[in-house]
């Protein structure tokens, strides 16, 4: 797709998603309308269009698109599948939805209610993924009959090229035709002809193969190590002719990292991530981190009141616990807590190690002596990680995330020698995560790196969302608390 032609179809997509919400804004609006009685057209639009109106109204379609553009819904869709791009709307829409929401708190919009923002949800999600999908069934079908199809011609002829040439062929509805593939003569190039395919010219000829052909994307799957100055050559000879060059990412073999290319400072660079990638949903992650944690903190001030003064009615020592734990990419930072054992409690640590419960290089116990009068149920309701909302505001910690550990436990994990657990480490630690939903301290220590891991390379916003919900039935059946 030229890059005009991209821009003009971007440019309608946006246009066409801007009218969508508008009309699902219209339709939620229209039982409020009802509910006001019968009003000419001359009178609403006269009671309810004013300079603050259009300005919020404004803002709001401002930010409904910023959402879309961070779940890259105005980017090219060709080789992404129908279902991510679905579920990318419906995330879209979502987030649009408790835009309206969070607005309509902050503004005391008193016709926003809540079933005003599931209306709204339900039309703008129905019509944006309908459209979408009609969209691409539309394509699909071009794209099935020849139409709107792109030549690519494949350069190398190695395992990795012919895996990734059965992919494409087996997705017609991408619109790609295979011209071939371009390689010297070797031992296992006999492998393309048992698949149908064959090599239309050498490595030496390939320029003028080009030149003469008709090529829209080329895809190099040499090794590296040896063609780098073949590669270069190719890159520079794509970007001459305006031909789309790919290459394909995982030249290093890594099981569990995406890739991206990115401009560093004017240098073009292929960037490998293991952890949550930084960009717009990151900065989203914060915002309502910082928002919800300062909420919440004002709603449970009485029970922070409280619990300080019963702390220090049926215990001597300090309300807070304050300790170092290990946080993103190992910063240590101090961690606040309700104090919920006796004051000199790290010190008679080594007195229980033998009555610890769980395995690996952690230290939990249910009954634990040390626990003060109102220790044990503060951790049963979880009160005493209420504090940890400043750590949050701080920007120390996540609302989910990753426990942090402690200075002791990540000792013992360094002594241990493994580094797969430490990919935990490149993500701001929480106050829940997968593993306190899923069974909390009665988990395996294996286990809670299983689901930190898994946290990790699957995040977003959404599944912030799921374990934010779950977070709450968890917290009050108090399973596996300790």
């Amino acid at each position: 797709m030229g890059a005009m032609k991209g821009q003009v179809l971007s440019s309608i997509t946006k246009l066409c998603d801007l009218v969508l919400l508008v009309v699902a804004f219209t339709i939620a609006t229209l039982p409020h309308i009802g509910a006001s009685g019968s009003v000419s057209l001359i009178q609403f639009l006269q009671y309810r269009i004013r300079l603050f109106d259009l300005v919020i109204f404004s803002v709001l379609l401002g930010s409904w698109q910023l959402v879309f553009l961070t779940f890259g819904l105005y980017g090219s869709k060709r080789l992404t599948s129908r279902k991510s791009e679905a579920v990318d709307a419906f995330k879209a829409t979502t987030l649009c939805a408790g835009v309206l929401a969070l607005a309509s708190f902050l503004l005391n919009f008193q016709w926003v209610t809540p079933n005003f923002v599931l209306t709204f949800w339900a039309c703008s999600t129905g019509m944006v993924v309908g459209t979408r999908m009609a969209v691409r069934t539309w394509l699909r079908r071009l794209r099935m009959h020849g139409r709107d199809s792109r030549n690519m011609l494949i350069v190398g002829s190695n395992p990795r090229a012919i895996e990734f040439a059965k992919t494409i062929r087996s997705k017609p509805e991408l619109g790609y035709r295979i011209l071939g593939f371009a390689d010297t003569e070797w031992s296992g190039i006999g492998a393309l002809q048992e698949h149908g395919w064959q090599v239309v010219c050498d490595l030496d000829n390939l320029r003028s193969f080009v030149r003469r052909s008709v090529v829209d994307e080329i895809v190099l799957t040499v090794p590296m190590r040896s063609f780098h100055d073949f590669a270069s050559d190719v890159v520079a000879m794509c970007e001459q002719q305006g031909i789309v060059v790919r290459v394909l990412s995982d030249l290093f073999n890594l099981k569990h990292r995406s890739s991206k290319t990115e401009e560093f400072e004017g240098s073009p660079v292929i960037t490998h991530y293991s952890g949550i990638v930084e960009g717009w949903p990151t900065t989203i992650k914060r915002s309502i981190d910082f928002m919800l944690s300062l909420l919440l903190l004002i709603v449970v001030t009485p029970v922070l009141l409280l619990t300080a003064i019963l702390l220090k009615l049926t215990s001597p020592g300090p309300v807070f616990f304050i300790q170092k734990r290990i946080g993103l990419n190992k910063r240590v930072f101090h961690i606040y807590k309700f104090r919920t054992m006796v004051v000199g409690a790290e010190k008679k640590l080594r007195d229980v190690e033998h009555l610890n419960e769980v395995s690996g290089p952690v230290f939990k116990i249910k009954n634990d002596p040390r626990l003060t009068p109102i220790g044990k149920f503060l951790r049963k309701t979880s009160i005493d990680e209420l504090p940890q909302l400043f750590n949050v505001l701080n920007g120390d910690m996540s609302l989910v995330g990753p426990r942090p550990l402690q200075l002791r436990d990540y000792e013992l994990l360094t002594e241990a020698g493994e580094d797969w657990q430490r990919c935990r480490f490149s993500v701001r630690p929480g106050i829940t995560c997968l593993w306190q939903v899923s069974g909390r301290s009665s988990l395996p220590f294996h286990k809670w790196m299983e689901l930190d891991l898994q946290y990790v390379r699957n995040w977003s916003l959404w599944l912030d969302v799921q374990i934010l919900a779950r977070t709450i039935p968890a917290v009050f059946r108090g399973i596996g608390a300790a």
